[in-house]
């Protein structure tokens, strides 16, 4: 490798996004590891290449994590740009979502992520270099009905990239969550990333079989394009330059723009009654 190219380690690169992320990063010169749960499905789906390595990967087994990581730097020498991508989407209300759906939805899309880095940070710190680049959502930074379970997973994992810059920073290593709108990928599609709500209680039905036909007519409608947002991530990375959050389409950000004006509007509404808190001097 020349000075300009990477190694590149995706999750979730079977499908949708990540096969994106990939094949752009692929595109550009760079090497990459691409994991899944199947290594099989990966490399169909990426393709074949000279520079890549194909890996089956549970992101929620801390073990497997590791054993990928050894992987990639026994093939490549080095891992430079962490991409966690892989999660799913536990539709429903609050109410009607199971317990044991909540929590693997945790399991998923924020302990996996968090067994992943945790992995290849070893590998960063030794070369004081690196980007980890989580892929949250905009349901991350906004709370959106029928999504409690995947937006309480998604909030979490702004809050540990928001905090965990600090921890990376003396040691060369950026970091990056990007917040997409609705981009055209599988995470709508039924058996494939999104499912629905196990427990049934009446008060809830109609709104959930209306809401239920309504997300599944989005699917294939949604106005993001997850090639053009692939070739924007690689080209932030290769800028050297991360911003901390990335804002990923129109949708998403005006929808950003919105929420932060109405944040505003609560401060300025409050600011009297909050500032009168502190102890009398």
């Amino acid at each position: 490798m020349n000075n300009n190219t990477k190694v590149w380690f995706i999750t979730g690169a079977s499908r949708g996004m990540g096969v994106d992320i990939a094949r752009a990063a692929l595109s550009d010169g760079h090497s990459v590891v691409a994991t899944g749960r199947s290594a099989d499905r990966v490399l169909a789906s990426v393709g074949e290449h000279e520079n890549l390595l194909a890996l089956s990967l549970d992101i929620t087994d801390p073990d497997a994590a590791a054993d990928a990581a050894r992987a990639a730097v026994d093939r490549f020498g080095r891992i430079d740009v962490l991409v966690n991508n892989a999660g799913n989407f536990y539709a429903g209300y609050f109410e009607n979502i199971s317990p044991a759906q909540f929590r693997a939805q945790m399991e998923t899309n924020f302990f996996g992520p968090l067994n992943v880095t945790r992995a290849i940070l070893p590998v960063m710190r030794a070369q004081r270099s690196g980007q980890v680049i989580t892929v949250t959502s905009s349901a991350g930074l906004i709370g959106q009905e029928f999504c409690a379970a995947y937006a309480a997973s998604k909030f979490a994992l702004e809050g540990w990239m928001e905090s965990l810059r600090f921890d990376l920073e003396p040691f060369g290593i950026s970091t990056m969550a990007v917040e997409p709108g609705f981009f055209r990928t599988e995470l709508l599609v039924e058996g494939s990333s999104t499912i629905w709500p196990e427990l049934d209680i009446e008060d809830y039905a109609e709104r959930t079989t209306q809401t239920v036909a309504a997300w599944k007519s989005m699917n294939g409608q949604q106005g993001g394009d997850p090639k053009k947002l692939a070739q924007a991530l690689v080209a932030l990375s290769d800028s050297g330059h991360l911003p901390l959050r990335f804002v990923a389409g129109a949708d998403a950000t005006a929808g950003v723009e919105q929420n932060l004006a109405t944040i505003q509007g609560q401060l300025d509404a409050n600011r009297e009654l909050s500032a009168s808190l502190s102890y009398d001097v």
